[in-house]
């Protein structure tokens, strides 16, 4: 049996996931999360085989939690399953150690064949999305730059951006600025926004 854990915050598509997969007589279902934050301690005590991962999903995002489920269970493969095909998210959960990508909208025998490639050692990516990933190239900006753009996504002041993230408020603009230029934005709201579209952030 291949054991899948599920980590989708929408209740309705990780049912409709699980009931799908049921239907498999070579998998089972161990475990279902609704955040990036409970997929770690869910892998922990279930041992999955293999993980469909969400990537945006409330406190942790799906990429962040790729990582961690790779770092704490290198037996268990990540699928990443997300509506949004953004090659900046597909170049992160490549980095991130994900052995899958794949958006919902394929179909129900896609997704299952994923599964039992990715368990069997293979990697199982779409085609177009990876290469319009390697013709955009990496994205362009840096850790820091993405955290002050994530921040400044909630609205807040320079000051409360430098606190958040135990910056000078100097330190905080000149990361905006270089954010700013690279998205080719004219505010930082903007830069955030265009950052978001590319799977940047």
């Amino acid at each position: 049996m291949i054991r899948v854990l599920l980590a989708d915050d929408q209740a309705l598509v990780r049912g409709a996931l699980a009931a799908m997969l049921a239907l498999e007589p070579d998998i089972e279902v161990v475990a279902q999360v609704g955040s990036g934050d409970e997929a770690v301690e869910a892998a922990r005590r279930t041992r999955p085989d293999v993980a469909l991962v969400d990537v945006q999903m409330p406190g942790k995002d799906g990429l962040a939690a790729t990582a961690e489920l790779r770092a704490a269970l290198p037996s268990c493969r990540v699928v990443i399953c997300t509506t949004f095909g953004r090659p900046g998210y597909f170049a992160r959960a490549m980095e991130n150690g994900a052995a899958g990508f794949v958006v919902k909208d394929s179909s129900p025998e896609h997704l299952v064949d994923t599964v039992r490639r990715v368990h069997s050692g293979l990697r199982v990516v779409d085609p177009a999305l990876a290469a319009e990933s390697l013709a955009s190239g990496a994205g362009p900006l840096t850790a820091r730059e993405r955290d002050v753009l994530r921040q400044a996504r909630r609205g807040g002041t320079v000051a409360e951006i430098a606190r958040a993230l135990s910056l000078s408020n100097g330190t905080v603009r000149n990361h905006l600025s270089s954010a700013i230029g690279k998205t080719g934005a004219g505010t930082r709201a903007e830069a955030a926004l265009i950052a978001e579209e590319y799977g940047w952030l």
